[in-house]
């Protein structure tokens, strides 16, 4: 089966994205770390985090959020939606035992001079309705069923 392709031409701006709830373990955050490689012990080491750091326990990495927040833009995007870029705020900590809560709307949308269909998303990684990290991102959408943003390469490329 075909994934359906989010089409740039059926987004708008002020278009709410479906909220991505999801419940963080101590997995979920050492996971994380060792992914990217961040072997700093207040994201494995709950004895340094609460008692060296003076957190309630260790907590995701920026890494982490950033693959949160990619796969939140990619599960509505579908296969064919490319991050051109990302920008976050972190505010706050996630940590084992929160729920974190994704919710997204559209800012705007564009077709660049190269024919790229492009959309502005800002974002919300929230836990108990406090925000811990705000982010915007630009993704490229296609602009017709027979478009694919990552068939784009070098200068037709432009992020």
């Amino acid at each position: 089966m075909v994934e359906p392709t989010l089409l740039q031409t059926e987004v708008t701006a002020g278009a709410l994205l479906p909220e991505l709830s999801y419940d963080v373990t101590a997995t979920t955050v050492v996971l994380g770390a060792l992914a990217t490689r961040d072997w700093r012990p207040m994201h494995h080491d709950k004895d340094f985090a609460v008692n060296r750091n003076g957190t309630r326990d260790i907590f995701l990495n920026t890494p982490n959020q950033a693959a949160w927040f990619e796969r939140y833009l990619t599960d509505w995007t579908g296969p064919h939606g490319r991050l051109g870029r990302i920008t976050f705020k972190m505010k706050g900590s996630v940590f084992p035992g929160d729920t974190m809560v994704f919710t997204g709307e559209v800012a705007e949308t564009a077709v660049d001079e190269l024919g790229c269909g492009w959309v502005a998303v800002d974002m919300v990684l929230s836990v108990d309705g406090e925000t811990k990290t705000t982010a915007h991102a630009r993704v490229a959408l296609p602009t017709s069923t027979d478009d694919n943003p990552w068939s784009r390469q070098a200068d037709a490329w432009r992020p």
